[in-house]
C-alpha cells in the first residue's frame, strides 16, 4: 500500500513584502551607479539603516558605498507600520532581502537577453554583470530598460548565509559621521526657509481644562506672529524661538484652569492598581495530573513604577501647509500611523497629508514625538503657508508625554516536600502598554483631547500574546514547570497616561520571574545558574546562560560589599535570548560595577551593531533599576526635570561585556530590548547576594533597601 506524501505548502512572501509588494517602493537604480533603498522602518539610534544597507548590498552584489538609504515618508516608502518591538531586522530585513534577491534575478534575465548568454553563465561583481567572452553590462546600464513597477513574487531564494559577503561582519554605521561632525541630521537641527517657531500652553494639573485666557501679553511679545486657540488647546507662533518662549510665558500668566483630575497615591501604587476596574484575561494555562503533592506555597509581589521616556532632546516637529495639504517632518516611529491620526483630527483625506521621518535625539517607544507633530500642524494653519517648528520644553517632555505603565505582579509558587516547583501562578495588574496613533477609530494624540470638540481619551490596550503581548509580555514561563496559570488584569481607567515604552511589560515580568526563581534557589541552597539550567529544555537558552556565567567567572569568591546575580530571558519568548551576570558593590548607594551578557539573535547582520544595542539596553536597564521613577502628587506630575527624575550619569555607567553567539543558519531577530529584563533581574539578585535582603519594588534605592532590612 503506497503512502501519500503530504504536499508542501506553497511559497509565500515575507509579511512586510506581502503588504507592500511593489518592488519599486523598495528600491530605485540610477544610471550614476547608485541604488536608493527605501524601507518603511526608521532609524532611532539602533543602527537599522546600516544593517538594512548590508542586506541590500549582499543580495544585489554591490559595494555598500553604492547604497543610499532613503528616510521613511508616506509619499514614497512602503508602509511597514511602526518601528518597534525589536522587529526591524526580523520584518523589514526579511522583506528587503527577498525583494533584492528578486530584483537581482530580474536584472540577470534582462542581461542574459541583451548579451545573448544563458542566465546561469552570468556573474555580478559590484553591480557589473559579466559572462563568457568578457561580455558585460551593469545594473546602471540596464536601469532605464527595466521597470520595477511590478509586484514581488513568492519562491525567490535569497542567498544562503555562506554566500553573503557583508552580513555577519561589523561595518561602520552609515548614520554616525553626520552625528560626529555635527551635520544636520536630527529634526531639532532641521531648518526650512521662512520657518517660524511655535510653543503650546499646557496645564500643570492633570487634565485641567482652560477656562479663561488673557491674550494681550502674548500678542505684545517681540516677534509675535499669531495666537491659536481651540478649546483647551492654545499656542503661539513667533519669528524666533526666544519670541515664542516670551509669548508663551505671557500666555501662561493670563491662563485660568479648572482643578483637573486626581492622581493616585504614588506611595501606594500596588494597592491602587489592584483596586481599579479591570479587564481580566487568562494568558496561558498548563495542567498536569502527576505534579505531586503541594507541601507549601510561596507568594511574592513585585512592582515597577511609571517610567518616563526621558529622551535627552525634547520632542520636536515641523509642519507646513500648502492650501489644503500639509507636510510634516517628525521623529515619529510610525509615519503612516501618525498620518492616519492627523487625518482623523483634521477631518481630511490621508492623501492630503505627507509625513516624513527625521531622526530624533532619543526615542524608546511612544514618547511625545507624535503629540508635538499635531501641535505643529494645528499651529501651522495660522502661519500663512510658512513652516512652523514646535519644540516641547523639558518640563513638558517629562510630564505630558506617555509613560511606561506601572505594574504590580504577584507570583505564587507551589512546592513539594523536596522544595521542587510543581505549580506556578503569575498575575499582573496595570494599565495597557499601547496607545499609539493610527490603531483605533479615534486619535491618540494629546492635542486631540484638548480641542473645543475633544476626542475621547484613549485607554491603553495590550497587543495580543501572539505578537508579543503588552502587560503580559514575557509572563509565560520558559522554564519546564509541571503546571502554571498566567493572568493579566488590564485597568480600564487611566489617570496617568501610558503607552509603549521599551520592552512593554517584558522588563517587569522577567524581573518578577527571575527574582522568584532566585528566591527559591536560595531557599534550597542551590546554585542559581544550576537551578535555571535544570529547569530549561531549550538548548539556546542554556547556551546563553552558560556563556554569560563562564565569561563572568561564575561564581567568584565571596567578598564583603560585593554581590553577584544572574538573570535570563528570551524577549517576547520568541525573539533574542539574553543572559546577564551583574557584579555590584555597596557604598552609600548600590553601584553596578560590571555587567556580563551573552546574547543569541540568530544571524547577526552587523555584530557590532547587535553588541551596541545590547550594551545600550543594559545601561538603560541599570538606570531604570537604580534611579528611574515618575514622581507625582495628587494633582500633577512633579518629576519634570533631571533633578526630580535622575538617570544614570556617565560616571555611574558600569563596564559592559557582551558575548554574541552567532547562528548564521537561523533567521535574525532584533536585539534592542533583549537585555532589559535579564539585567534588571541580575542586579536585583545581586543585591540579595550582597546584603541578604530581597528588594521587590523598583527602583532599588537606599530607602527601599533600608525598608527591606527593617522588614526582615
Amino acid at each position: 500500500m503506497s503512502q501519500q506524501v503530504p504536499a508542501s505548502s506553497p511559497p509565500s512572501l515575507p509579511v512586510n513584502l506581502a503588504a507592500n509588494p511593489r518592488l519599486s517602493a523598495w528600491m530605485k537604480f540610477s544610471s550614476n551607479g547608485q541604488v536608493a533603498i527605501s524601507p518603511g522602518k526608521v532609524e532611532i539610534g539602533q543602527g537599522i539603516v546600516t544593517a538594512l544597507a548590508q542586506i541590500a548590498a549582499d543580495e544585489l552584489d554591490i559595494d555598500l558605498s553604492r547604497v543610499q538609504m532613503v528616510r521613511a515618508s508616506t509619499a514614497r516608502s512602503p508602509n511597514e507600520g511602526v518601528t518597534s518591538g525589536s522587529l526591524s531586522i526580523q520584518q523589514s530585513g526579511r522583506a528587503l532581502r527577498h525583494a533584492c534577491a528578486e530584483v537581482r534575478q530580474i536584472f540577470l534575465e534582462q542581461a542574459a537577453e541583451r548579451l545573448g548568454v544563458d542566465v546561469d553563465a552570468l556573474d555580478i561583481v559590484d553591480g557589473t554583470i559579466s559572462g563568457p567572452g568578457n561580455v558585460t553590462t551593469s545594473y546602471w546600464e540596464l536601469a532605464e530598460e527595466i521597470s520595477l513597477d511590478r509586484d514581488a513574487t513568492p519562491g525567490v531564494a535569497p542567498k544562503i548565509a555562506t554566500r553573503r559577503a557583508l552580513a555577519g561582519n561589523s561595518v561602520a554605521r552609515i548614520d554616525i559621521p553626520d552625528k560626529v561632525f555635527a551635520r544636520p541630521r536630527f529634526i531639532h537641527d532641521h531648518t526650512i526657509a521662512g520657518m517660524l517657531h511655535g510653543r503650546v500652553l499646557r496645564p500643570e494639573n492633570a487634565r485641567a481644562r482652560l477656562v479663561g485666557l488673557k491674550e494681550d501679553g502674548a500678542r505684545a511679545a517681540a516677534s509675535f506672529v499669531a495666537l491659536v486657540r481651540d478649546g483647551s488647546f492654545a499656542g503661539v507662533i513667533a519669528e524666533t524661538e526666544h519670541g515664542a518662549e516670551a509669548a508663551l510665558a505671557a500666555l501662561r500668566k493670563g491662563a485660568t484652569w479648572s482643578d483637573g483630575e486626581p492622581l493616585p497615591d504614588e506611595n501606594d501604587l500596588a494597592n491602587f492598581l489592584r483596586a481599579q476596574p479591570c479587564e481580566s484575561t487568562d494568558i496561558s494555562k498548563k495542567t498536569t495530573t502527576s505534579s505531586g503533592t503541594v507541601a507549601r506555597t510561596i507568594r511574592r509581589q513585585y512592582t515597577r513604577p511609571y517610567i518616563a521616556h526621558a529622551s535627552i532632546a525634547p520632542s520636536c516637529a515641523i509642519a507646513q501647509w500648502d492650501g489644503n495639504r500639509v507636510h510634516v517632518w517628525t521623529h515619529s516611529q510610525g509615519v503612516y500611523l501618525l498620518r492616519a491620526d492627523l487625518a482623523l483630527v483634521l477631518k481630511q483625506p490621508v492623501e492630503d497629508i505627507t509625513v516624513e521621518h527625521m531622526e530624533g535625539a532619543g526615542c524608546y517607544g511612544h514618547n511625545a514625538a507624535d503629540d508635538v507633530a499635531l501641535d505643529a500642524v494645528l499651529l501651522a494653519r495660522a502661519a500663512g503657508g510658512r513652516p512652523v517648528r514646535v519644540q516641547w520644553s523639558r518640563q513638558g517632555e517629562m510630564s505630558d508625554g506617555p509613560f511606561g505603565a506601572a505594574m504590580a505582579i504577584e507570583i505564587e509558587a507551589e512546592l513539594d516536600a523536596q522544595g521542587e516547583i510543581i505549580g506556578w501562578r503569575h498575575a499582573i495588574w496595570g494599565n495597557g502598554h499601547v496607545a499609539r496613533p493610527g490603531r483605533a477609530a479615534q486619535p491618540a494624540l494629546l492635542a486631540g483631547f484638548e480641542l473645543e470638540n475633544p476626542f475621547p481619551r484613549m485607554v491603553s490596550t495590550n497587543p495580543p500574546q501572539a505578537t508579543g503581548g503588552g502587560s503580559d509580555r514575557n509572563s509565560v514561563p520558559l522554564y519546564d514547570f509541571p503546571s502554571w496559570h498566567v493572568q493579566c488584569h488590564r485597568l480600564t481607567t487611566m489617570p496617568i497616561r501610558t503607552s509603549a515604552l521599551r520592552t512593554l511589560g517584558g522588563q517587569g515580568n522577567v524581573f518578577a520571574i527571575e527574582s522568584m526563581l532566585d528566591e527559591i534557589a536560595a531557599e534550597r541552597g542551590e546554585d542559581p545558574v544550576a537551578f535555571r539550567l535544570r529547569h530549561l529544555r531549550d538548548e539556546r537558552a542554556k547556551d546563553v546562560i552558560r556563556t554569560a556565567a563562564a565569561r563572568a567567572g561564575w561564581k567568584p569568591e565571596k567578598r564583603p560589599g560585593i554581590g553577584y546575580g544572574i538573570g535570563f530571558g528570551r524577549y517576547k519568548n520568541t525573539g533574542a535570548y539574553c543572559a546577564a551576570v551583574a557584579e555590584i558593590e555597596s557604598a552609600e548607594d548600590i553601584r553596578v560595577r560590571k555587567l556580563t551578557l551573552a546574547v543569541d539573535v540568530g544571524e547577526a547582520i552587523n555584530p557590532d551593531g547587535v553588541i551596541n544595542q545590547v550594551e545600550g539596553g543594559a545601561i538603560q536597564a541599570t538606570s531604570w533599576v537604580l534611579k528611574e521613577r515618575v514622581r507625582f502628587d495628587r494633582q500633577r506630575i512633579t518629576s519634570t526635570g533631571w533633578t526630580d527624575y535622575p538617570i544614570l550619569r556617565f560616571s555611574e555607567v558600569p563596564e559592559v561585556e557582551v558575548e554574541l553567539i552567532q547562528r548564521p543558519e537561523i533567521d535574525p531577530v532584533g536585539a534592542g530590548e533583549a537585555a532589559h529584563g535579564p539585567v534588571t533581574a541580575a542586579i536585583a539578585n545581586a543585591v540579595f547576594d550582597m546584603l541578604g535582603v530581597r528588594v521587590r519594588d523598583l527602583p532599588i534605592t537606599r530607602e527601599r533597601i533600608i525598608a527591606a532590612m527593617e522588614a526582615t
